[in-house]
């Protein structure tokens, strides 16, 4: 059924959520895990230029790492997942990782924006799922 699933993250309540249904989900079917932290380009302090260990070493220098969490989480479901860092547009950057690896599906959360909070703020999520190459399950931060 799927040999690839990737799960971007971003530490939040809903990548949290995607996190938890793509480790079960790869438990099941025996799946290769992805886990893609995006550090956006366009947010200090973050710089284009940057490499991925630049960026590793920023999330290190964090409270939080949510890159590590969910590797974590991922291994203690007898998972051996595969995390990557990448600095760029997230939406952007998650796309080309799905082609690179040959993805076969995407798990993503959403934080269930409608209206004019949509509009404004754009979603990673939404371009993800109008411009990726592989199908993309959406979890909602309620599902955690």
């Amino acid at each position: 059924m799927y040999d690839a699933i990737l799960v971007p993250t971003d530490g939040s309540d809903a990548a949290s959520a995607a996190a938890g249904r793509a480790i079960d989900l790869a438990s099941r079917v025996g799946a290769d895990l992805y886990v893609l932290y995006v550090a956006d380009e366009r947010m200090s302090p973050v710089d284009p230029s940057m490499d991925r260990e630049a960026v590793r070493d920023l999330l290190a220098a964090a409270e939080t790492d949510p890159l590590r969490s969910v590797v974590r989480r991922a291994e203690r479901a007898g998972l051996d997942p595969v995390d990557d860092v990448r600095v760029g547009v997230p939406h952007e950057a998650i796309v080309d990782y799905v082609r690179e690896r040959g993805i076969d599906l995407v798990v993503m959360g959403t934080h269930g924006r409608t209206g004019l909070d949509r509009v404004l703020l754009g979603s990673t999520t939404e371009r993800v799922l109008r411009t990726s190459p592989a199908p993309v399950l959406t979890v909602s931060a309620a599902s955690r």
